[in-house]
């Protein structure tokens, strides 16, 4: 029987093993036949949708890792707004909302608020965090 997930991710992109955890959970999920609807980064979580986010050459690279997962399986990847924007992760409309210079949230990523994670709570079968 497939079942619909969503994931949750508390973790920064690098720094600990919670972000990577969770993309290679939604790997084998998505392997499995179940279905990924959203992924939602809360507090420093955020951190995943950062567009200046350069590993090393002989590092993964997670935030490229997150897009091509979402482009191939049509996920939604989503990033708290206030969350995103207490650590300097910047949308274009954030941007011109808040007069900043700026805009960094990487491709594939949308900012939203916590009515987001609301929704998903209620549609998903399954959620999981990391």
């Amino acid at each position: 029987m497939s079942l619909t997930y969503a994931i949750v991710v508390n973790g920064p992109a690098y720094g600990n093993q919670t972000s990577r955890s969770a993309y290679q959970f939604a790997r084998a999920l998505i392997e499995e036949g179940h279905v990924l609807q959203r992924v939602f980064f809360y507090q420093d979580g955020v951190l995943n949708g950062s567009a200046l986010t350069v590993p090393a050459s002989d590092e993964f690279d997670l935030v490229a890792a997150w897009q091509a997962l979402a482009k191939t399986h049509n996920v939604e990847l989503q990033t708290c707004v206030a969350a995103a924007l207490r650590r300097g992760i910047v949308s274009e409309q954030e941007a011109e909302q808040n007069q900043l210079s700026a805009v960094n949230l990487a491709d594939g990523f949308e900012q939203v608020g916590l009515g987001g994670l609301a929704e998903v709570l209620l549609t998903a079968d399954r959620v999981i965090q990391f």
